[in-house]
């Protein structure tokens, strides 16, 4: 895999992307999380690699509560506009009570966009080698991968979720990214990564997103279900899928590499084409040796290595 990490490679295909610029409209949407101190770093390492593993065959959009917006670092701001990626405010207040934070995404999945399908990826990802927009997406579905494990719940709170929400137990089963066994379990997915088409409704004429927020809510106002927070986004996703009437499209765990946890100290493994991992945290991009390509990337897509580089290099044009 060293070959994409290349800085000649990176910058010239960062070059060709913008002399042979897409003539269609892009049909995805990939949004995610830019709130501070955190995740605006971590987003704009994310929109940086998405630009240069997808070009602009996708369009980008970054979400922040509204209560947060006025507090993004002008420099951040600066990065992802040059990355073309717009950031949007999302109402926060009253959506869950108490304040929900890792519900964010679901309230962000809620927001309008105009593509054909839309693909929420956490901050905390990075693009590693050219992918393509029908990879990821599928019509009637929403693609994603198992959750790396599962540490909430059993079959009496399975049960008891599914109840509330006047809702069967979905007949699929799937197996766990990390789990040991050929053991088949009730639907549990990872939130961190999904698509979704845009314009489907189900019989009672909602979209995905609306179908989720009603969902997770349901949930999370049963004072009867132990754990459920903060847990809430995972657990009600395949509820969600169901009762939109869409089916789960799963994505190879290349598309959805998840570091840590119990490979926690590995390296990237050998001989696999793996497009997108899921870091969590920097220090375990750098144990597996691609914190530099991270950076290399933001630097061929926005002309930077660092967030905080971008005001020098405003300076030093003005001079």
């Amino acid at each position: 895999m060293t070959d994409v990490y290349d800085f000649n490679i990176l910058r010239n295909a960062a070059n060709y992307g913008r002399s042979a610029e897409c003539r269609m409209s892009p049909r995805l949407t990939v949004y995610f999380i830019v709130e501070p101190p955190r995740y605006e770093l971590m987003a704009c390492y994310l929109a940086g690699s998405l630009r240069q593993q997808f070009g602009k065959t996708v369009a980008l959009v970054g979400y922040c509560p509204d209560d947060k917006i006025t507090t993004v670092s002008k420099d951040v701001l600066t990065v992802l506009a040059k990355l073309e990626c717009e950031v949007r405010p999302f109402k926060v207040a009253g959506r869950f009570s108490p304040d929900y934070p890792h519900g964010n995404k679901i309230l962000a999945t809620l927001e309008p966009r105009d593509t054909e399908f839309s693909a929420f990826f956490d901050s905390d990802i990075l693009c590693l080698r050219p992918n393509a927009v029908e990879n990821i997406i599928k019509a009637g579905h929403v693609s994603l991968t198992p959750a790396a494990s599962m540490v909430w719940g059993n079959g009496k709170t399975w049960h008891m979720i599914y109840e509330t929400c006047g809702m069967p137990l979905p007949e699929g089963r799937v197996k766990l990214m990390r789990q040991k066994g050929d053991r088949q379990r009730l639907p549990y997915f990872s939130s961190g990564l999904f698509s979704f088409p845009e314009q489907h409704r189900n019989a009672q004429g909602q979209s995905f997103p609306e179908v989720w927020i009603d969902v997770a809510q349901t949930i999370d106002k049963n004072d009867n279900i132990p754990g459920k927070r903060p847990y809430l986004d995972q657990i009600s996703l395949p509820l969600a899928i169901q009762k939109s009437g869409l089916a789960w499209n799963l994505l190879p765990e290349e598309q959805h590499f998840i570091l840590g946890g119990s490979l926690r100290g590995e390296p990237l493994p050998e001989g696999r084409e793996i497009f997108t991992v899921h870091y969590r945290k920097w220090e375990i991009l750098k144990e597996v040796g691609l914190a530099k390509h991270g950076k290399r990337m933001l630097e061929a897509q926005a002309g930077v290595r660092r967030i905080d580089q971008i005001s020098k290099s405003a300076q030093a044009g003005a001079a």
